[in-house]
């Protein structure tokens, strides 16, 4: 078969393309960037999803077989583009033009909780996207992942990152209801969708989820041991006022687990019944426990652990240019300070304005330092050099201070070492994912 597939570079979506070419078909990746893949069988078409009318689309449907859309966002705004335009104008006049064109199969993957029932944003224009296409005269069905586990997976990251805790948080207590599925058992399911024959799951909606629905807790417990950490650990029940003022805070940021959508549709609930799923599969959908395979545990458990490490280190580094700045300027001795300073070459008429220079630049990476940036690496980068440099100017100009008794110089070695970590482990550029 010859598959147009939207969201290719996505979580599921680039997992699907994978699926798809092994499984022999052509495949057409339409989006604004090129697919995670070179293969003789896949091409890109580059258009802008929300901004491709339907006649635009039927040029591109001629002879395609089947459709597949993966476009997706949990969070608008940005580059993301907003919920209106990724999940409903868009998607609807692509499912124009397959009807236009004469396209045979059409696969939305939507989303768990897209129903009648639904609250938030995202699923509200999720469901109306599935509305206007099951009504349409097309062999059309809808997929609907529960919560998604896989490698590479935003979420999945956190929630692994939450299970390797010394400590498990358990938000209002864990006993929400959830049904996650393998990534690679959606894509499966979703192949499965595309190769079905005619007319055998049109108009349906078939839920992507686990094999039984268990409690967060459960889950969180499923994945220490998937990791091959002791699920014997100690739980931390957090207040629902607390987790809510959190999801509050969460909404300004875009890279938060958790914001007050997320935490409406934890709190509803999300599981269905797998006896669809398994019937597409031929087998029951594996369980938490078997999310990670054996010979990945420990890198897995590595990156779980960083996860949570990454923005202690963070914290940690932070208070120390922050309790610089305000030593600096508020508790050590000004007179001293100054002195330091002159005998570090500064003339005497920038003594001041040096000290409140060099303070104020503490502050300001102990601020960068915990801001939500998109990419930190030049902020390690600069750091690490002024360190540097602030060595070089105490090893020349005050050498007393290699045998303090304190030893400042000599930890310098620890902080600089912690950058050139945090700096490597800093993606070079902010993941992204449609």
């Amino acid at each position: 078969m010859k598959i147009l597939l939207t969201g290719a570079t996505g979580f599921i979506g680039g997992r699907l393309l994978r699926e798809l070419l092994a499984a022999g078909h052509r495949v057409v990746c339409a989006g604004r960037r090129p697919p995670p893949l070179e293969h003789a069988r896949c091409s890109w078409l580059k258009l802008e999803f929300t901004a491709t009318p339907a006649d635009v689309w039927v040029v591109h449907l001629e002879d395609i077989d089947a459709v597949v859309n993966a476009v997706g966002v949990f969070r608008e705004g940005g580059r993301a583009g907003s919920f209106a335009a990724v999940h409903v104008r868009g998607p609807q006049a692509l499912f124009d033009a397959c009807v236009s064109a004469g396209v045979v199969r059409v696969v939305q993957v939507s989303a768990l909780g897209a129903d009648a029932r639904a609250q938030t944003p995202f699923l509200l224009t999720k469901h109306e996207a599935d509305r206007h296409l099951l009504s349409l005269p097309l062999d059309a069905c809808v997929a609907q992942p529960s919560l998604v586990f896989g490698p590479g997976g935003a979420s999945s990251q956190r929630f692994l990152a939450l299970a390797s805790l010394p400590v498990v948080p358990l938000p209002a207590g864990g006993g929400q209801r959830i049904q996650p599925i393998h990534v690679d058992d959606a894509a499966e399911a979703l192949r499965s969708l595309v190769e079905a024959p005619a007319g055998q799951w049109r108009g349906r909606r078939v839920a992507l989820v686990g094999p039984r629905p268990l409690a967060l807790r459960h889950y969180l417990l499923a994945l220490r041991g998937a990791l091959g950490l002791r699920q014997r650990v100690p739980l931390l029940s957090v207040p629902a006022a607390l987790v809510g003022l959190a999801a509050r805070l969460g909404d300004w940021r875009r890279d938060a687990l958790l914001d007050r959508a997320a935490w409406a549709m934890l709190a509803r609930g999300n599981t269905a019944d797998p006896a669809p799923l398994a019937r597409l599969l031929g087998r029951m959908p594996r369980a938490p426990a078997d999310f990670i395979a054996p010979d990945h545990r420990a890198a897995q458990r590595v990156l779980a652990q960083l996860g949570w490490l990454q923005p202690l280190l963070r914290g940690s580094l932070a208070v120390v240019w922050l309790a610089s700045a305000v030593v600096s300027v508020a508790v050590f001795p000004r007179a001293q300070s100054l002195e330091l300073l002159a005998r570090s070459g500064v003339p005497a008429e920038l003594l001041a304005p040096a000290l409140w220079g060099a303070a104020g630049l503490d502050l300001l990476l102990g601020l960068l330092t915990l801001a939500p940036l998109r990419s930190r690496r030049w902020l390690w980068a600069a750091q690490i050099g002024l360190i540097l440099f602030y060595s070089a100017v105490i090893a020349l100009r005050l050498p007393e201070f290699w045998l303090h008794p304190y030893a400042p110089m000599v930890k310098n070695l620890p902080m600089l070492a912690l950058l050139m970590l945090l700096w490597v482990l800093e993606p070079r550029r902010p993941a992204w994912s449609t």
